[in-house]
């Protein structure tokens, strides 16, 4: 078995909850796309990051069945295990800072993979959802507090691949902070917490805690 980091993205205030992250720092280890995306698969995260290069931030992203270009949650967390200034993805160059607690992205919406932003008339609606039937990837929302950009929200990947409901979804904020125009405080799944704030030239910041599991 390949040597492998597991980080928790996007922790609630008292360092539990988050998304769970599988880590290759030595993607060289493991080069062809095949391998890597096998490897993705027998962990079952909802993504699995191999570092190509980390004094430059070259990474490559895979869920349990399919590469993906960006995803939010990955890049808040390998930026801030490999404390570096910028990450290379297929999309683009992501941008990272550390603040504090927080570790920061700043990202563009059309890097991100479609999603359905689906809004709910209260954050008890969207507890009470049931998982959908796969074929659509949900990001069920609802106001909290409006004045303070407080939302509940749970998202539901609908891949059919062993990940009914994502904990904590960066690039599904990063959607819903890009149409709605404004910073967002945002409590998803269990109980993750991740913050956005819209920036100029059609920019996004996502951050979060991230805590080493393993």
């Amino acid at each position: 078995m390949t040597d492998y980091d597991v980080l928790r993205v996007f922790c609630g205030p008292g360092g539990g909850y988050g998304n769970e992250l599988g880590v290759v720092r030595e993607g060289s280890m493991m080069p062809e796309r095949e391998e890597r995306q096998t490897f993705a698969a027998k962990l079952g995260f909802s993504e699995t990051v191999f570092v190509d290069d980390p004094e430059r931030g070259v990474i490559d992203i895979y869920t349990p069945t399919l590469r993906l270009p960006f995803a939010g949650h990955p890049c808040v967390g390998v930026g801030w295990l490999l404390d570096v200034p910028e990450l290379v993805t297929p999309a683009g160059v992501v941008g990272v800072r550390l603040d504090g607690e927080f570790s920061w992205i700043e990202a563009r919406a059309e890097w991100a993979p479609a999603r359905t932003l689906r809004r709910y008339g209260s954050g008890a609606e969207v507890d009470a959802l049931a998982v959908p039937e796969p074929g659509e990837w949900i990001y069920a929302w609802a106001w909290e507090d409006e004045a303070a950009g407080r939302v509940r929200a749970r998202a539901f990947p609908g891949r059919d691949d062993g990940i009914d409901e994502d904990e904590a979804t960066g690039a599904a904020a990063l959607l819903l902070t890009h149409e709605l125009g404004r910073a967002l405080n945002i409590v998803q799944g269990v109980g993750s917490q991740i913050l956005t704030a819209p920036q100029p030239g059609g920019w996004v910041e996502v951050g979060g805690r991230v805590h080493l599991e393993r």
